[in-house]
């Protein structure tokens, strides 16, 4: 979709249709709003007047002009109550406007974001409208092959602006919400892609792909490699597998040389049945997912870059399948980390946190200010806090309160647990240093208790996604599959500029 900036008024704009919005129980137009009423003969007034339109969240109307103006048809939607507005239901009314305007088969639409008394900058407003768009008009169609011919595309969204001083501006915000958006869709398509076609190799070649023609440099170390470090863990899980596993490493350099630099690590079991400890088939198809940590650190290093983000960026993402193979590993098995510690294997089901142990002790090399990890982790975690909600846990206060910062901003909710000292007890093992499982109490947190003990003492934060990375239901500008969470938060931590925390 063709994204453009133009100078000029909306109502007198040729297009197929205009997006306005309102908030609930205003009945006074001003404005943009205000005129397009007035061109089109009241159109906007009587439906607010006869009570048909409310402006509650994300209500939708479509005004037919009549050929009084321009504009084929105005589009009215809702922002809910004026005190509750935020960045996240602008994205929402504009995503829900878009997947309307495609369901009447419409090629384009503009908007002006004539949003009245509202203490938010236009930029931001910008960004949002465009997220809101790119991300509520996503769909997964690559191995679609019946009925591709009735798939309706909308091809263009305009943003008018009245003043030539504000035109930089808001293009600038534009083009990074493309990039942003585009950054999460391609998360998106990789967590949505089978796992026969989406294989820890497969996987490597998306990073390899993303490093090039941009300022990032690729390594992806092989089970040789891997082994002559000593990273048991990894290859332990590895072992059950035919799939060669694959550490994969993304350097992005864009600050100075002297800066720190920020690692991210992200869990890429492109398959996991479990393995020995063999999962329940109901919803086994969906643990192609379970590498949605991974996709969102591939797509937030080559967004940085792209963006041209002032940061020095890693990206490691540990990439291997999860099966019961003849050779692969078992409870009670003893395996020794990349770190040295030694793990006891409880179950062959707790295998993110092993190949996460050995990444984030591989982060360490870099000396960071910060290491953050994301993993679908756990379903205890999606017990404690549902679909749609990030569970945070970590060390270090300044982290994580950036980390909150940025969810306002970008509505990917994060909600902190504990992680006290009673908790890292459960994690103790009997024949090793660690067991790779804590039990049923406490789940999310005893398995970030065991990866906090891998983090080398750097600041970290875990982020466990397990809830938010697949939908069963569409949200405003997620549609139900894969959402691509966590590479928006990311994204916007990293512009907010953390540094060991500073801004």
């Amino acid at each position: 979709m063709k994204i453009q900036v133009r100078t000029g008024s909306l109502p007198e704009h040729m297009t197929e249709a205009a997006v306005v919005t309102l908030f609930e129980g205003e009945t006074g137009l001003t404005g943009v709003t205000a005129l397009l009423d007035e061109r089109s003969g009241g159109l906007i007034g009587e439906i607010l007047h006869r009570g048909d339109f409310t402006g509650r969240t994300n209500q939708i109307a479509v005004l037919y002009t009549r050929g009084d103006l321009p504009v084929k048809r105005i589009v009215v939607v809702g922002l809910g109550k004026r005190l509750d507005f935020s960045p996240d239901r602008l994205r929402e009314a504009f995503a829900r406007a878009a997947q309307q305007i495609r369901s009447l088969n419409i090629s384009e639409f503009s908007t002006s974001l004539n949003i009245q008394n509202i203490d938010f900058p236009l930029e931001r407003m910008a960004e949002a409208a465009v997220e809101g768009v790119i991300l509520g008009l996503y769909q997964f169609l690559p191995f679609k092959t019946l009925d591709r011919e009735q798939s309706r595309e909308v091809a263009g969204f305009t943003i008018l602006v009245a003043e030539e001083g504000t035109y930089k501006v808001i293009r600038a915000a534009a083009k990074t919400a493309e990039i942003i958006s585009a950054a999460a869709t391609f998360a998106r398509d990789i967590v949505s892609t089978p796992a026969n076609e989406m294989t820890p190799s497969d996987l490597a070649n998306e990073a390899r792909e993303s490093a090039k023609g941009r300022n990032i440099r690729c390594t992806v170390l092989d089970a040789g490699q891997m082994n002559e470090l000593g990273m048991n863990a990894l290859l332990g899980v590895a072992r059950g597998s035919d799939e060669p596993p694959q550490l994969i490493i993304l350097e992005y350099r864009g600050g100075k040389k002297s800066s720190p630099v920020i690692a991210l690590v992200g869990k890429g079991i492109t398959f996991d049945s479990g393995g020995i400890s063999i999962k329940p088939s109901d919803k086994m198809d969906q643990m192609k997912t379970d590498m949605a940590g991974g996709a969102a650190v591939i797509a937030v290093v080559r967004a940085a870059a792209e963006l041209g983000l002032p940061v020095n960026l890693v990206g490691i993402v540990p990439a291997t399948e999860n099966l019961p193979g003849g050779k692969a590993y078992k409870p009670g098995d003893i395996l020794k980390s990349f770190s040295g510690r030694t793990i006891e294997v409880v179950t062959t089901d707790a295998e993110g946190r092993l190949i996460l142990a050995d990444a984030l002790t591989y982060a360490g090399r870099y000396k960071p200010a910060a290491i953050i990890d994301l993993a679908t982790l756990t379903g205890a975690c999606i017990v404690a806090l549902g679909d749609h909600v990030i569970g945070m846990m970590g060390t270090d206060d300044d982290l994580k309160r950036e980390i909150r910062v940025a969810a306002e901003l970008t509505g990917e909710k994060v909600w902190e647990l504990p992680l006290w000292e009673e908790y890292h007890e459960l994690i103790k093992g009997d024949a090793a240093d660690y067991k790779n499982s804590g039990g049923r109490a406490g789940g999310a947190i005893t398995a970030a208790a065991f990866l906090s003990k891998f983090t080398g003492g750097y600041p970290w934060v875990h982020l466990d996604i397990a809830g938010p990375a697949w939908l069963t239901k569409e949200k405003p500008y997620i549609p139900k599959g894969a959402s691509g969470v966590g590479v928006r938060l990311l994204i916007q931590f990293l512009r907010n500029g953390y540094r060991m925390g500073k801004k």
